[in-house]
């Protein structure tokens, strides 16, 4: 059985070298979603989760929406352990897999190849199941030959074909998605979107951030809203975005 838990996070990103009044400060405080706050010494931080909690279990598909720098990202980043969180207590059982923006957890150095054993084992594959993926990441993302060249010299749409294929090559029990259906070129996007529903629909818990209201609605049975690093259930969302799309 699933289960993903927050009790109280906050995730904080110290600024060094910022004061509190200058423009710079004042330019944050207003293009972020997270509270900005000046430290001892002049230091600025960011909170960009603060004191999120929610328990989340087999069955449960949740979606997440908010602005550009509202803190989605953020918070599956800290759901899937790649942030740590500065405060609070996480509880994860269960496999985790995440599709997050294009070249995400890549070494641009690194060739194709190197790239998907270092991703899948970080995504917690042992060096030999990191190895069995690569035929069947090698068919998907056909990217031939350049899979032995670094990924810094990829496009971004290899790239990001590269990073969904290392990402959705195993059935996980909790599967985070950052909008990801809108990239790459139409026939990659339909096999990308058959790949996705399959492991939407074998996953124990779905989390999905994206400003698409109508595909939310259809992927996840309830949503939330990340404002100034805060999450906030809406429990209407299903009934105003279906009177929206009906207009």
């Amino acid at each position: 059985m699933a289960r993903l838990v927050f009790e109280n996070v906050s995730v904080r990103y110290p600024i060094y070298n910022a004061r509190a009044q200058s423009l710079r400060h004042q330019f944050m405080r207003i293009a972020t979603g997270g509270r900005i706050a000046a430290e001892a010494g002049h230091t600025v931080s960011v909170t960009a989760l603060d004191e999120v909690s929610f328990e989340l279990n087999s069955g449960d598909s949740i979606g997440l929406i908010g602005h550009n720098g509202a803190g989605k990202s953020t918070l599956l980043r800290t759901m899937a352990g790649i942030y740590t969180q500065d405060s609070g207590r996480i509880i994860r059982e269960g496999r985790i897999a995440t599709v997050l923006e294009i070249g995400s957890g890549m070494d641009p150095e690194l060739s194709g190849y190197e790239n998907i054993l270092r991703m899948g084992m970080l995504m917690g594959m042992s060096l030999k199941e990191a190895r069995s993926k690569i035929p069947e990441i090698e068919e998907f993302t056909e990217l031939g030959d350049f899979l032995n060249l670094p990924v810094r010299t990829y496009s971004s749409g290899m790239t990001m074909r590269l990073m969904f294929a290392v990402g959705t090559s195993f059935q996980p029990e909790i599967l985070l998605v950052d909008e990801m259906f809108g990239t790459g070129d139409a026939g990659f996007q339909e096999k990308a979107k058959a790949r996705m529903h399959d492991l939407i629909a074998n996953a124990e818990i779905f989390v999905f951030a994206s400003h698409d209201h109508v595909m939310l609605g259809n992927l996840c049975s309830s949503v939330y809203e990340l404002k100034h690093g805060k999450m906030t259930h809406l429990p209407d969302f299903h009934t105003k975005t279906l009177e929206q799309s009906e207009q």
